[in-house]
């Protein structure tokens, strides 16, 4: 898959720093669960335990960046949480991440452990090239456990390919992509924020590729971050 990515004039505008950054990995075997998730698992939650403070998170530069760009868009953190730092209060809370897969899993411990938000598809459902853009008013868009299509409004950024919203920027994704136990090929993407580095969120999808790899086998193909350029409108790649 020849990976693209469109940005809107609008977006680029708005925010000329926004990034993504895009990994795929290939001929992963995904399982409910197995021994090396949960080695992992305990790992990682030792280590963040080790490295943050749930009284001062909220201070946390990466965690920072991503408030005050949920508040740009419209979006209380306070209620709607970017989902690495969600994930990482309910470790810190001595909780753990739900058991969702292998796959799934191994890319939400690397969220939770950078802070920065992620998504992980089954690269054979997408429709690329994608494109990163205001939604359409009243636009669908059924998300992972939704009873129902949610009506978007014109003021939520959303990620999207050729024929439906991927996810609505950065935490919530679309159910009809979503990895499970008969996916194959994964294409994560690693969501950025002004005052977020290309190498931070390089870092990020690297750690989750790895984490997968150790999980559910497999063989990384790429790695690449997409920021927008003059030329980078929506439909001029």
């Amino acid at each position: 898959m020849q990976i693209q990515v469109c940005w809107c004039a609008e977006v680029s505008a708005t925010f000329p720093t926004l990034a993504v950054c895009i990994g795929t990995i290939n001929n992963v075997v995904v399982e409910r669960e197995n021994e090396k998730i949960r080695q992992l698992k305990h790992a990682v939650y030792a280590e963040v335990r080790a490295k943050y403070n749930i009284e001062r998170l909220k201070e946390h530069p990466v965690v920072r960046a991503y408030r005050d760009f949920y508040w740009k868009l419209g979006i209380d953190p306070t209620k709607t949480r970017p989902s690495g730092e969600a994930l990482l209060r309910r470790v810190l809370h001595g909780g753990e991440l739900p058991t969702i897969s292998t796959a799934v899993d191994a890319y939400n411990l690397a969220s939770m452990k950078t802070v920065i938000p992620m998504s992980g598809f089954d690269m054979d459902a997408l429709n690329p090239p994608f494109s990163v853009r205001f939604a359409e008013k009243g636009e669908p868009f059924t998300g992972i456990g939704m009873d129902k299509p949610l009506a978007l409004e014109s003021n939520m950024l959303v990620l999207a390919d050729t024929k439906r919203v991927l996810c609505v920027y950065p935490h919530k994704d679309a159910d009809q992509t979503k990895i499970t136990e008969k996916t194959k090929r994964v294409l994560l993407v690693g969501y950025g924020a002004p005052g977020i580095t290309v190498q931070q969120l390089e870092e990020a999808v690297r750690t989750a590729l790895d984490y997968i790899m150790a999980a559910c086998g497999g063989e990384t193909q790429t790695v690449k971050v997409f920021s927008p350029t003059p030329k980078q409108v929506l439909g001029v790649c």
